[in-house]
């Protein structure tokens, strides 16, 4: 009993260090451009996505919005900051700030 649990663990060391050495030496690096940076587009990728059929196209109404959001945040942090900086107290919600 003794033998098959040594054999047992050892062969579980042994798929695992199997799949640690494979997933360490699948890319060898010899295209970075920098260290880590090893990134290469697919062939048939356009050196320029703007105008090709990768170009998302972004809606400018749903960009405004998000803008208009995070103005709107701003807007309610700075009237926190200030309350906090006058009282100490932290208060979340801005409607409770007199």
């Amino acid at each position: 009993m003794g033998v098959l649990k040594i054999a047992a663990a050892l062969g579980v060391a042994f798929v695992m260090n199997a799949a640690a050495i494979g997933a360490a030496s699948a890319y060898d690096g010899t295209k970075c451009k920098a260290p880590g940076d090893c990134w290469e587009p697919k062939p048939g990728y356009p050196e320029k996505v703007a105008g090709s059929k990768y170009d998302p196209k972004h809606d400018p109404k749903e960009l405004a919005k998000n803008q208009s959001a995070i103005a709107a945040m701003e807007e309610r942090n700075k009237k926190r900051a200030e309350h906090f900086k006058k009282t100490g107290a932290f208060v979340y919600d801005v409607s409770k700030i007199p």
